[in-house]
């Protein structure tokens, strides 16, 4: 599933696309997605301007004149493609493309999502914050708010791992597996530690972590990992930068005298894969 990174390179890319457009066309090719579509979407967003975007944990809020913005979370295999529409070609036609949107400016969206995984709606603008999907999330983490105080506050106490408290996206918003296995190897944590342990210090290196691998994997487009893609269709190129995630068995790049450590390991934590050095991080 698309995380922090991924998400925030195609809002980015929406952006720089279709800011400022006028929506000409709009059709719902069906009217599901994992929950019902609005009824009325692509009458909504006809005629609307685009007028800015946000993007709130994994999810992204198109901004529209008139007052509404329309929220899209991409799944697990949903992906938007971004074209430049040519009136002397047809338009290719793409499996699964369940939501097309076009500007007077020439600019095509197409939602893709062969799973059906994701979901599209509607909330009044200036009622983002309660939206039933939004309502209740946790602290962005790119975000100067993110500090070790609040970490450390907010596990004050959990007897969860720590990984699962990254995870709880209550505590801070858009975190995901890779995302986490990457920053707790930088930061030395075990994702086995129990969160209420976390104190002033562990925290102060954890959250140091966290905004340097989301910064970092943000400016090489994010992970592409099975569907993900950029929606001008390139890859993101982060993967050749992880330094646990997906390397079981492999060496541990920082660990001092390498010939005594046992590589990275794989457990299983609340259903998902953990990768870590039970060296390197305690």
């Amino acid at each position: 599933m698309p995380e922090l990174p991924e998400v925030e390179t195609v809002m980015c890319g929406m952006r720089a696309h279709l800011q400022g457009h006028t929506i000409i066309r709009a059709e719902m090719r069906r009217p599901d997605l994992r929950w019902p579509m609005p009824q009325h979407l692509a009458e909504r967003l006809r005629g609307a301007r685009v007028e800015g975007f946000r993007r709130r944990g994994k999810y992204i809020l198109m901004r529209l004149s008139g007052g509404d913005s329309m929220l899209l979370h991409l799944g697990m295999s949903g992906r938007i493609n971004l074209t430049q529409l040519d009136p002397r070609l047809p338009v290719a036609v793409t499996r699964h493309e369940h939501l097309v949107i076009e500007s007077e400016e020439g600019c095509r969206l197409g939602l893709v999502d062969p799973r059906r995984f994701g979901s599209v709606d509607l909330v009044a603008t200036h009622d983002e914050a309660s939206h039933r999907l939004l309502a209740g999330m946790g602290v962005e983490p790119l975000e100067a708010s993110f500090t070790p105080a609040l970490l450390a506050e907010a596990c004050r106490g959990r007897d969860s791992s720590l990984k699962a408290a990254l995870l709880d996206q209550r505590i801070v918003a858009g975190l995901g597996n890779i995302y986490v296995c990457e920053a707790l190897f930088r930061a030395g944590l075990s994702p086995r530690r129990r969160a209420g342990s976390l104190g002033p210090l562990r925290a102060t290196r954890l959250v140091a972590s966290i905004k340097a691998v989301l910064g970092e994997a943000i400016a090489a487009g994010g992970s592409s990992l099975r569907d993900y893609v950029q929606p001008d269709g390139e890859l993101g190129t982060f993967q050749r930068a992880w330094k646990v995630y997906g390397r079981e068995s492999e060496p541990c790049e920082v660990c001092p005298g390498r010939a005594a450590c046992p590589g990275i390991m794989r457990i299983v934590q609340s259903g998902r894969s953990t990768f870590f050095c039970p060296r390197q991080q305690r």
